[in-house]
């Protein structure tokens, strides 16, 4: 298939209007980038993103092409269970951390952590971790997705470098230039556009068989996972529930735009919003069209959805479905460099640094650093013999285990030792590391995410051990934590 005329024109058109719509929607807002109101409105969109923006954006955040593309390419039922176990990680945002990040006025999600630990160095700590997931991780994985889709609906025989860099380049400017007002706005007019052509892909794939599934293996349409499946069965009780709590709750990509509505209400009104969508549009779109490649064309991996999409959509939607990808791509990593500029700036930078910078203009610098290493780590996901969304997720596992550790002994307990919980976080990434050995034969003969529960809990286990050895004694404390009151917003120690 070639690129034609009327593709590149409904591709360059939408891509256009969705650019000129996040202008119009964010112009004469505040763009300041210096002291406290310069990061109020560049990292938090000055805290007025109205409750349909907080949807549109946590929702196109986290459908991107490891989803499409690398969910479709595992060609299965079963990972749906990712989407569906999500509605839980958000009813948790909902209505266990959102009031907790109000309460305590918080611009990064680790600016909590530095509060009840009364350390900066935990919350720096933290930091690093969700930047090194950010730039080693989810950065080149997304790139690589993208132009990996672009590639296949398309046909073209380009080097997949050359379509990353002009994704890195493009989205990069709505992060650097217009902060994080410019990426939610984005974010749900793209996510308008990428939802109703996923489901409108769905359908034609399903058409294309007649609705008939005879033929596809069991194992590729069940929901119950055999021990040797992506997902068993037993997972979804141990580490996939902290695996949701984690993402939808602490991870600062996902809950800056929550935070950055003007009250506890209307960020909770978006993130129900989000819920719906999740638990009713994106199972379907993230597996049928996989299942139906399969039974098209047999096990292709990654390269899937680009292929499925090329074959069935006429030409003008398929120019339309490349600006929707396109837009998934650009926004989910404009996403991830805001929220990684924000933690930078405001948890790093302004303790050890400079506590006044310029806000606007480090965060440029970081951004391009970021994307730089980001594109520089795109080899490690170019392996067929790896899915897009497995790899993402077992490399994950290194840091979202022992950072929820902190996160749940910070909110639970008070006058826990901050070095204790320092030392708990590094022997969680150190044991996962060891006993899961993503990159080659794991040491412990047990599923990633049930290690994933058992990292969490032994790393809560022994900071709190490790803290009565250095002469503090935790105590209870989630009834001042949850409490409305913020008189009830006491330091650890």
């Amino acid at each position: 298939m070639e690129l034609n005329v009327t593709q590149f024109a409904v591709f360059f058109g939408i891509s256009a209007l969705i650019g000129f719509l996040t202008w119009w929607f964010c112009r004469g807002s505040g763009t300041r980038g210096e002291g406290t109101n310069g990061e109020q409105e560049y990292f938090l969109a000055g805290g007025g993103l109205k409750w349909y923006f907080v949807a549109g954006s946590i929702t196109l955040t986290n459908l991107s092409t490891d989803q499409l593309v690398g969910m479709n390419g595992a060609q299965m039922a079963l990972l749906a269970w990712w989407e569906l176990a999500a509605v839980v990680g958000l009813m948790m945002l909902t209505f266990i951390f959102i009031p907790v990040y109000y309460k305590y006025n918080c611009t990064t999600t680790t600016e909590l952590l530095e509060r009840r630990f009364n350390n900066p160095h935990i919350r720096a700590l933290i930091s690093i971790l969700f930047l090194l997931g950010n730039i080693f991780i989810f950065l080149p994985a997304i790139l690589y997705g993208g132009s990996l889709f672009m590639l296949n609906l398309f046909g073209l025989d380009i080097n997949l470098y050359i379509v990353a860099a002009l994704f890195a380049i493009v989205g990069s400017a709505y992060a650097i230039f217009g902060g994080l007002r410019a990426v939610a706005v984005s974010d749900t007019f793209s996510g308008i556009l990428l939802l109703g052509l996923a489901i409108t892909v769905t359908i034609i794939a399903l058409n294309t068989i007649g609705w008939d599934f005879s033929g596809i293996p069991k194992e590729r349409l069940t929901l119950i996972g055999s021990p040797e499946s992506d997902i068993p069965f037993a997972t979804l009780f141990t580490g996939m529930l902290f695996i949701q709590m984690f993402y939808w709750s602490t991870n600062q990509t996902i809950t800056q735009r929550a935070m950055a509505s003007p009250s506890v209400k209307e960020a909770q009104k978006g993130i129900l919003a989000a819920a719906g969508i999740r638990l009713l549009i994106i199972p379907p779109i993230i597996v049928l069209p996989g299942i139906v490649a399969f039974k098209l064309y047999g096990d292709i991996g990654d390269t899937t959805y680009g292929r499925l999409v090329g074959d069935i959509l006429p030409t003008f939607l398929s120019g339309a479905f490349a600006a929707a990808i396109a837009a998934a791509v650009l926004t989910t990593f404009n996403s991830i460099l805001n929220a990684s500029a924000a933690l930078w700036v405001m948890d790093i930078h302004e303790t050890y640094v400079n506590k006044k910078p310029n806000v606007r203009k480090l965060s440029l610098w970081v951004s391009i650093a970021m994307v730089l290493l980001g594109f520089a780590m795109i080899p490690i996901f170019n392996n067929p013999e790896n899915s897009i969304i497995d790899l993402v997720q077992r490399l994950y596992g290194l840091l979202s285990m022992p950072i929820l550790s902190a996160f749940i002994v910070g909110l639970l307990f008070r006058n826990v030792n901050p070095y204790a919980m320092i030392l708990g976080v590094l022997y969680g990434v150190a044991f996962y590391g060891w006993a899961t050995n993503p990159f080659g034969e794991a040491n412990i003969d047990l599923h990633y995410i049930h290690m994933m529960a058992i990292t969490l809990i032994s790393g809560v286990a022994l900071s709190l051990l490790l803290s009565v050895l250095m002469g503090r004694k935790p105590v209870w404390d989630a009834h001042n934590v949850f409490s409305r009151s913020k008189e009830a917003m006491t330091p650890i120690d």
